[in-house]
């Protein structure tokens, strides 16, 4: 075994299984699964013209809508780490360094074309988005895992904890280089050469640094399972709490409203319990701050924990996990799939509803685009969000099952 790996002593191997699946963290992955697929429902079926997180015109269940959705980029990226660490668990270094960097480049490709088509119906059409994220940072990891884990773990947190001092600085003031700080560190339009736009949502910092701290999380569950689970939990808490303080002092960790992102900036007092809260929960995304990071991984470390707990040395039996689970196993046959379904859904709707339909099959779903006439209220999307989810089961339980009855390399990056 490679020294760049911590050594699992034998009598703990089994926590570590062999095709690196652990229930907890599978049912946790099954989860932001779903809560994201409600993010999705709201974008192609609201009528409303505004953000959720504009403070001047949201309420409580439109915000709480987008924001628990805040949970799943952040757990894609953490978990992912996780998984390439149980993944390289049984193989060397160089195995596990090629696996990253050819599925890194393969998830690329995707966003560009299936996934970047699912979103408009336009081919070709792509921005970088969650998925060209993810690709990028597993091929920068691809070299990153040769380090010794601590190293690892020292640059992820270094890299989310101080990109933060970086927000001043603007695209343009690198010159031709501006597309360039735009995919590492900036939200907008990117002019790549051969003059072509394209729009940056997701970064690859500090989002890299994520995906680091994740692989070296991985490392926690080489621990006896009551220690483990008091590490995260006492992990968990520490992130939470550490939120709490840096919103309430505005201390550091978020950008000033206007500087690039869509939050509001720094946290205070409004003129009411609502917007006060809503303020408070309200921070920047696109890049994450480190106080986005913090309220998003420190309750979910508790979540996890908590399902470690209940899944140890049991079966899981109920419905509900179970279900969590073959969505958890599958999370890029899921996204993939219902990117497609929802916008078909949203075409049908509109076809009933006698609603304006041409701009769903030519661009659909950007706030800007949407025409008189078109979308529905929050109930609304909460039935179709839960009828997706319903539909999507079904493929996903036949897909999990395959993957499970055959080991054909190639459904690894699938």
């Amino acid at each position: 075994m490679s020294s760049t790996l911590p050594t699992i002593p034998a009598a703990m191997s089994s926590e570590v299984p062999r095709l690196g699946r652990v229930d907890s963290i599978d049912i946790l992955r099954g989860l932001v699964m779903i809560i994201m697929a409600l993010d999705h429902s709201r974008d192609f079926f609201s009528h409303l013209r505004f953000e959720p997180e504009n403070l001047a015109q949201t309420y409580y269940a439109l915000f709480f809508t987008r924001w628990v959705t805040h949970f799943c980029a952040p757990l894609f990226f953490f978990l992912a780490g996780t998984g390439a660490f149980f993944y390289g668990r049984r193989r060397t270094p160089a195995e596990l360094s090629r696996f990253l960097w050819t599925r890194g480049l393969w998830l690329i490709v995707l966003e560009f074309t299936i996934v970047g088509t699912a979103w408009t119906f336009q081919i070709p059409f792509g921005f970088f988005g969650v998925i060209w994220s993810l690709g990028a940072s597993m091929v920068l990891m691809a070299a990153a895992v040769r380090l010794p884990v601590r190293w690892l773990g020292a640059l992820s947190v270094l890299m989310i904890v101080g990109h933060d001092l970086f927000d001043s600085i603007r695209p343009r003031q690198f010159g031709s280089l501006a597309w360039l700080w735009t995919i590492l560190h900036a939200r907008g339009f990117a002019l790549l050469p051969f003059q072509i736009p394209e729009f940056v949502l997701f970064q690859i910092i500090p989002w890299v640094g994520v995906m680091g701290a994740g692989y070296v999380f991985g490392t926690v569950y080489a621990l006896e399972p009551e220690r483990r689970r008091k590490v995260i939990s006492r992990l968990g808490i520490a992130l939470t709490l550490a939120f709490v303080l840096l919103r309430l002092t505005n201390l550091y960790g978020n950008p000033p409203a206007g500087q690039g992102g869509v939050s509001q900036g720094d946290w205070h007092i409004q003129p009411t319990l609502e917007k006060t809260v809503i303020l408070f929960l309200d921070v920047e995304k696109y890049p994450p701050s480190l106080q986005f990071l913090l309220m998003t991984l420190g309750p979910s470390l508790l979540l996890l924990a908590w399902l470690d707990k209940r899944t140890s040395n049991r079966p899981t039996t109920s419905w509900l996990t179970s279900s969590l689970l073959i969505f958890g196993r599958v999370p890029l046959f899921f996204y993939v799939l219902h990117l497609y379904l929802i916008h078909l859904m949203a075409v049908v709707a509109a076809a009933f509803f006698h609603q304006p339909i041409a701009w769903l099959l030519h661009g659909g779903f950007f706030l800007n685009d949407i025409p008189e006439g078109y979308g529905h209220n929050l109930p609304f999307i909460y039935l179709m969000w839960t009828t997706a989810v319903v539909i999507l089961y079904f493929p996903c339980r036949w897909w999990a099952e395959l993957k499970q009855r055959r080991t054909d390399w190639w459904l690894s990056y699938l």
